[in-house]
């Protein structure tokens, strides 16, 4: 975290502008937050912490950044690189950003912008704010988000709740949302090994109060996986919760898997 991109920040408790100072994030109110030895802030008011250590826990985490640090997404990283590149991008908020891997491909492809980030898992952001040490990572939600009043010019939203009221909020006027969603056939040979009657998942477009639909843009790919890199996927998302017994043990036998991939990069300008 640098003190350009610590000024991203608001304090949890009043909702003042943050400075960084020394080792520490402080309002003018004194309210004081220090920062882990990573470099990360804890901004999660407590009375939005609803369970002793929300977000996604430490083996799914660890799971999608094995998983994403083998490339297996690239396809899908370098359309969203080049969506943002053609967007006003200097300065980017990743509302639910995980372990950090979109933001360590944008902050290379796009020349270093300055990132604000932030997520439910301390594990996710733990490991975030090693990939990318001069964003401003900490623990907070969407719902309560811990970014000023009009900072960003870009806010991405990939796979994490929609919450347009603060994304709005966030946003400077004229600037873009970026809120990736998964196409049809997502992930389709996967779920063939984990359910007997395999279904396609829904492609919608919502309209959201505060924005102006602007386009979709669709990735896809196919991609075979080997070995634990199976397993890594499986864990890394919410079928590893929903899936019976029997469909779990099919993907435990599995050594190779072939499955189609896909996001819809829905974009919306801010009105």
């Amino acid at each position: 975290m640098t003190p350009a991109t610590a000024a991203a920040l608001r304090c949890p408790v009043c909702g003042g502008p943050l400075l960084l100072a020394g080792r520490s994030l402080r309002c003018a109110r004194a309210h004081s937050f220090d920062l882990a030895k990573e470099g990360y802030a804890y901004l999660l008011p407590m009375q939005k912490k609803h369970a002793a250590d929300p977000g996604d826990g430490k083996a799914m985490v660890r799971a999608r950044r094995a998983f994403l640090s083998a490339g297996h997404y690239a396809p899908l990283m370098a359309t969203l690189a080049a969506l943002c590149a053609a967007l006003p991008h200097d300065h980017i908020v990743d509302a639910g950003c995980g372990e950090g891997s979109y933001d360590k491909y944008l902050y290379d492809a796009l020349g270093c912008p300055q990132i604000a980030a932030f997520d439910l898992s301390k594990e996710a952001v733990r490991l975030a704010s090693k990939l990318v040490p001069d964003a401003a990572f900490c623990v907070g939600g969407s719902f309560c988000a811990p970014v000023c009043d009009g900072w960003a010019d870009l806010l991405l939203n990939i796979f994490s709740p929609m919450a347009e009221a603060e994304f709005a909020r966030m946003l400077r006027p004229g600037g873009h949302l970026v809120y990736a969603v998964p196409t049809a056939r997502h992930l389709f040979g996967l779920k063939e090994i984990l359910y007997d009657c395999p279904y396609e998942n829904e492609v919608r477009q919502t309209e959201y109060d505060g924005f102006a639909f602007v386009k979709a843009v669709e990735s896809t790919a196919v991609i075979t996986l080997e070995g634990q890199s199976v397993q890594d996927l499986f864990a890394m998302t919410p079928y590893y919760w929903n899936t019976p017994a029997d469909g779990a043990a099919r993907l435990a036998e599995c050594e190779r898997l072939t499955t189609e991939i896909g996001f819809r990069f829905l974009v919306y300008q801010k009105v």
